[in-house]
């Protein structure tokens, strides 16, 4: 291959394809040139003038380097790998970093190893990040444990790239052991580590990048933001479904430290990533809020294979993988080719794998127990407040309030306050633990929904305005293997079936996407209207890392002060 290439960059023999008439887009300079590529074996072995024993002529198009996504956990589409590169290739994304956590806290390592099969069997580029907390908190119950002898074995793999995000910043500031040593393996391999700052203070990035931390995708504000570059450094813009937040860093980014931002998705919805795109979405974005156009594609690219070292990604030059995208628009992002490894993505690429039948250790992981309304019932002291958990919509972090609910010896959910019940629910063993509250924002009229998705220990979280619908959602999970459903009248609205994990359907993009298009349709008939999914949204108010206020199976959970805290004060 090596000799192959040398030969064509030489012009001793032709390139296996060259591509005329582009415009092609030099990340380094940050200006446009007009020459052939040549590519030889699936990478770039020229710029200049060259022939071909096949040539694609670009017809005027710009030619960019593919897109690369710094941080996603695939299972957030809600489909195996390889759909869902079927969804993200056409918005030309090439190569995509992901962490494995959501399925490795249900299955463990049979779900990472799940994962990574699944992976070889797509012609996008998925390299991974090794789950750093499962579960998220020491107190978490998840469906598996993953400590530091459990993921060493996986650093020989040429795939694995790191310690994805480390979120239990506890373990960090103390030393607690297997923290420790799980970041002194990945130093010992010569790997990255991606961090998890969420909510925390100067002191504590201080605390991060000592343990060799790289990176953070849970900065909110252009402060944040800057406070991490200042220390050395890598911010990922975030635009996910829940978690909309590049507006806001944007302001932050500029000539002299651009080369420290990336664009990351984190978690994304199957729907939205066929409509709305990955990170072809995030540099139009940038453009429009002013960012210089360059400066956008470079952070789409170039930035997030350097964080990495990803040496041969991000760049039209030689020595550098064929991962490009013709672009017929600049400033729209409009994509009319995606070629990966010097190959055009056709459109007509068809996944290998469609049947849940192979990952049998993974199915049927939702174990439920018996449950009955009075498992549901919040005894609260007539008179007195209760806390309730504010949403903020399109974000995950969340704020704690202090208000006196109806008189009643039991709370009852308030419609006109906007007052619903939230219950999680332990779905791994089969063991009563359910913890109940109180949440504020969802909008809901009638009904309810729940969801086996719930990061990150994804046991089923359920909101609803009765307890009759809470039931019949839970009932509902349990028996299709978990998924997604709505509940009104004591029936069955909508569901969308994820029977692998809990998370990932066992049908292809095209199936999954028609589900979850009329989930939504469904939504409407419990009065919600809100400009945000309600779905993802639910599915965060678990994460007992992100401040302020969560629910675990163990009732609310303050962040701050990371212990659990009653209903009422």
């Amino acid at each position: 291959m090596f000799i192959h290439r040398l030969g064509a960059a030489s012009h001793r023999k032709k390139a296996d394809t060259v591509i005329k008439n582009g415009k092609i887009m030099d990340v380094f300079n940050q200006e446009w040139l007009k020459t052939d590529i040549a590519i030889t074996d699936g990478a770039i072995v020229g710029l200049g003038d060259y022939e071909g024993e096949n040539t694609i002529d670009a017809e005027g198009q710009m030619i960019v380097p593919g897109f690369i996504d710094g941080h996603v956990h695939i299972e957030s589409s809600m489909v195996t790998p390889p759909e869902f590169a079927k969804a993200v290739i056409p918005h030309g994304v090439t190569t995509v970093v992901t962490d494995p956590h959501e399925i490795a806290n249900v299955s463990g390592v049979r779900g990472l190893e799940f994962m990574l099969e699944q992976a070889k069997m797509t012609r996008l580029n998925i390299r991974f990040m090794l789950p750093s907390c499962v579960p998220a908190a020491p107190f978490e119950k998840s469906g598996a444990v993953l400590n530091a002898a459990d993921l060493h074995p996986f650093y020989s793999r040429e795939e694995v790239l790191g310690l994805a995000e480390v979120m239990d910043y506890v373990a960090v500031e103390a030393g607690e052991p297997d923290m420790v040593q799980k970041l002194m393996d990945a130093h010992k391999a010569d790997k990255r580590i991606d961090g998890h700052l969420a909510g925390l203070s100067a002191g504590f990035v201080n605390v991060y990048r000592a343990a060799g931390v790289l990176t953070d995708h849970e900065v909110t504000t252009p402060e944040e933001a800057l406070e991490r570059v200042r220390r050395g450094m890598y911010v990922m813009l975030r635009e996910g479904s829940a978690a909309k937040n590049t507006r806001h860093v944007l302001p932050a980014v500029n000539e002299k430290n651009a080369r420290r931002f990336f664009f990351c998705t984190d978690d994304k919805h199957l729907d939205e990533l066929v409509d709305e795109g990955s990170i072809n979405h995030q540099v139009k974005l940038a453009i429009q809020e002013g960012l210089d156009p360059f400066l956008a594609y470079q952070m789409g690219s170039l930035n997030a294979a350097e964080c990495f070292g990803l040496k041969t990604k991000g760049a039209v030059a030689p020595g550098y993988d064929a991962d490009l995208l013709f672009i017929s628009d600049f400033e729209n992002v409009s994509i009319s080719k995606t070629m990966i490894n010097g190959v055009i993505w056709s459109g007509a690429e068809q996944s290998e794998w469609t049947d849940g039948k192979a990952a049998p250790a993974l199915l049927k992981s939702v174990h439920l127990p018996d449950l009955h309304e009075d498992d549901l019932e919040i005894p609260i002291v007539q008179g007195s407040e209760i806390r309730v958990i504010d949403i903020i919509p399109n974000q995950l972090e969340t704020k704690l309030s202090l208000t006196k609910p109806k008189s009643g010896a039991f709370f009852q959910p308030d419609l006109e306050s906007d007052l619903l019940k939230i219950a999680v629910i332990e779905r791994h063993r089969g063991v009563k633990g359910i913890g109940l509250g109180v949440v504020r924002g969802f909008g809901l009229k009638e009904g309810a929904i729940a969801t086996t998705i719930s990061h990150d220990s994804h046991n089923l979280i359920a909101v609803g305005t009765n307890d009759q619908d809470i039931l019949k959602a839970v009932e509902r999970l349990g028996e299709i293997g978990g998924g997604l459903t709505i509940a009104k009248g004591g029936k069955e609205l909508q569901s969308v079936a994820l029977p692998i994990a809990g998370l990932l359907s066992d049908k292809p993009l095209e199936t999954v996407n028609e589900s979850l298009k009329s989930l939504h349709v469904a939504l409407t008939e419990t009065g919600f209207s809100g400009a945000f999914n309600p779905f993802l949204t639910l599915s965060f108010l678990a994460l007992p890392v992100i401040p302020d206020i969560k629910m675990t199976t163990e009732g609310l959970f303050d962040v701050k002060a990371f212990r659990h805290i009653p209903i009422q004060p």
